[in-house]
């Protein structure tokens, strides 16, 4: 059984920083598709980044670029993404997701099958 867990939201001030971790078990980070999505009270779940693991190649959010940085550590088989001058408007809940198979629509939640159950992140002007 494949489980997704995250970690390390918070509330920070804008400006701060926060590094989330997304461990997995039953399912192991060495291929596939990660990505990291968010979703604030009243919108819809969006996509803030995603990685492939056999290259590494990256997708970011227009939003989010030069400030937030997905990584993949295999050897812990854990996700993270660290998320640098944080916004207000970044607060949501933010979600790891994982597909075994290639990245493809990595934007659209519908092409993930593993989702973890989301971390609070909260920042204060």
């Amino acid at each position: 059984q494949v489980q997704l867990m995250e970690s390390g939201g918070g509330s920070v001030q804008a400006g701060g920083s926060l590094r989330l971790s997304c461990a997995a078990s039953g399912y192991t980070y060495s291929s596939g598709c990660m990505g990291w999505f968010r979703q604030a009270l009243g919108k819809e779940r969006e996509a803030v980044a995603s990685i492939y693991s056999r290259n590494t190649n990256t997708y970011y959010a227009d939003s989010v670029k030069g400030r937030f940085t997905i990584s993949l550590d295999k050897a812990k088989n854990t996700l993270y993404l660290q998320m640098n001058s944080l916004k207000p408007e970044d607060t949501a809940m933010y979600y790891c997701a994982a597909e075994s198979d290639l990245c493809v629509g990595v934007t659209y939640p519908k092409n993930y099958t593993y989702w973890g159950q989301g971390t609070q992140v909260t920042v204060s002007s």
